[in-house]
């Protein structure tokens, strides 16, 4: 069972954190920021796509938990490896895929059972609402300009689809997919989400996209329905997307 954890990126760590396994923390990337009453003492070795990797092997870690989730993890993901530590690489698509990576994480700390007790939570706290006749058409923005949206192959469309909404990127096989104007007007999304990557949500400004040239007519913008919701809660694929799913079911009604 093994006792030092590396955790790199902040989905790990909230992952492991909720499974009652934050004592075998012995570090984080910089990023990993919840549970901050936990993480808060936990040394940090820099942000997602610049740890530092000699502190990390010098800590001699048993078990790392990495990631595929953003781009460029990969530089880190081969330098960990290439040192022969022992690495779960987490790269979820879906939210099935979510669920699996938290059972994978408490298979591989020794604890199953809390694995499976988590994501039942999970399931139940997030019930799935038929979509209504007139279910709005919903883009969750990952960026502004270009604008970015969470497509077809992603938690977010399942946890749009599950919140009772329709993801305006659904046509698209991809994890992400730029929008430009013409398609836009052409989809016509009825709410916008702002969950930008990197962004503080008290960063977030709706006027962003009421003033986006060429969306005047869209009905988001028409009327005014642009809304934040932290990328915490929808970019992270970890527990605290029932949060993200809460936050899509008030907006969506």
């Amino acid at each position: 069972m093994p006792r030092r954890v590396l955790s790199h990126t902040c989905s790990n760590t909230e992952i492991v954190c909720a499974l009652g396994c934050a004592d075998r923390i012995v570090a984080i990337d910089t990023d990993s920021d919840y549970p901050p009453e936990v993480v808060a003492a936990i040394p940090k070795l820099g942000r997602d796509l610049d740890l530092d990797v000699e502190a990390a092997i010098a800590l001699g870690p048993d078990l790392v938990l990495t990631s595929l989730t953003v781009p460029g993890h990969e530089r880190i993901v081969a330098a960990l490896q290439a040192a022969g530590l022992r690495c779960i690489v987490i790269d979820p698509l879906g939210l099935d895929d979510v669920f699996d990576s938290i059972r994978v994480i408490a298979e591989a700390l020794g604890v199953p059972e809390r694995g499976q007790a988590l994501v039942a939570e999970m399931q139940a706290a997030m019930p799935a609402v038929a979509p209504a006749a007139d279910a709005p058409r919903v883009l969750v923005e990952w960026w502004p300009k270009p604008v970015i949206g969470a497509a077809r192959r992603s938690w977010v469309h399942d946890l749009i689809e599950r919140a009772g909404g329709r993801n305006l990127l659904a046509d698209h096989e991809l994890k992400s997919a730029t929008l430009e104007v013409p398609e836009a007007q052409r989809l016509a999304p009825d709410i916008v989400v702002m969950s930008w990557c990197g962004v503080k949500p008290e960063k977030y400004r709706a006027d962003v996209v009421l003033r986006r040239e060429g969306w005047e007519h869209v009905p988001a913008v028409r009327d005014e329905r642009v809304h934040p919701i932290t990328e915490a809660f929808l970019g992270r694929p970890g527990p605290r997307l029932v949060e993200g799913y809460r936050a899509l079911r008030q907006l969506i009604g």
